[in-house]
């Protein structure tokens, strides 16, 4: 990115607290998906937003595809971000592939991170030996033929299947982002995500994290965030929401806020 990453990502940093609260947002979305959650934040802390480098809201020209081969790249950027801020100390709410970066940058840069929110997160969606991620290989290879023969057919199918709950606008609101995106890029990240990793390095994080799940998640199965909390290296707990979707956020922002408010508090 030849342009400030500051510029190129759009990051905003809003409200008056001290405290910085960074909100990163997930796939298919940008930083407008937490426009319901902001309000609840803005009296007590810095908020800190910016899009992931695939968003539709960001310049497609700044997706290098021999850069954004893994998750690590989306780390960097993070960092520089917060670098660039000069944020010394700050808590990460991250949703669904951000909850991972947010979990491999503390694993770098643990004196950074005073906590992690994963909301929706998932560090293998692939079934495995003695794990359930939700998803067969061919399911998922499934998934990304359909993405390449029709994307727009993809996406009206895709964006009610990952709000689950019967909430029209939010998938109005998803549907409107994932068509943002271009669609080769949106199939590169798909392919990034879906075959990510990360159970192996779980342990490596010593910062408390708090994860939210929702009681049903097409993404996500209910057993995946006892997974994390079973195998994350420092203090954990879970929190189920009981709604249903990928995407609480938009489906439901006053319940989730709440949570988000208590998970802070702890």
């Amino acid at each position: 990115m030849g342009q400030s990453v500051l510029e190129a990502l759009n990051v905003r940093v809003v409200g008056s607290g001290e405290k910085i609260l960074v909100l990163a947002h997930g796939f298919g979305t940008d930083q407008s998906a937490w426009q319901r959650i902001l309000p609840f934040f803005l009296r007590d802390y810095r908020v800190v937003l910016y899009d992931l480098v695939c968003a539709g809201s960001v310049n497609p020209d700044f997706f290098d595809f021999r850069r954004y081969t893994s998750l690590d790249a989306y780390v960097d950027d993070l960092l520089h971000i917060l670098d660039a801020l000069g944020v010394e100390r700050c808590t990460h709410v991250g949703h669904s592939v951000s909850a991972m970066i947010g979990i491999l940058a503390a694993i770098k840069r643990p004196q950074l991170f005073t906590k992690l929110i994963l909301i929706g997160a998932s560090p293998r969606f692939l079934n495995d030996k003695d794990y359930h991620g939700g998803f067969e290989h061919g399911e998922i290879e499934e998934v990304f033929s359909a993405m390449e023969a029709n994307y727009e057919a993809w996406v009206n199918g895709f964006a009610p299947l990952a709000v689950g709950a019967d909430v029209p606008a939010a998938v109005r609101e998803f549907s409107r982002t994932l068509f943002n995106m271009r669609p080769d890029i949106t199939l590169f990240v798909s392919r990034t995500v879906f075959n990510s990793d990360l159970r192996g390095v779980l342990g490596l994080v010593k910062v408390p994290c708090s994860i939210i799940q929702t009681a049903k998640d097409v993404s996500v199965p209910a057993s995946v965030a006892t997974y994390l909390k079973n195998h994350l290296g420092g203090q954990s707990t879970v929190h189920m929401l009981n709604v249903e979707g990928h995407l609480p956020h938009l489906s439901a922002p006053n319940l989730l806020a709440q949570e988000l408010r208590r998970a802070l508090s702890r």
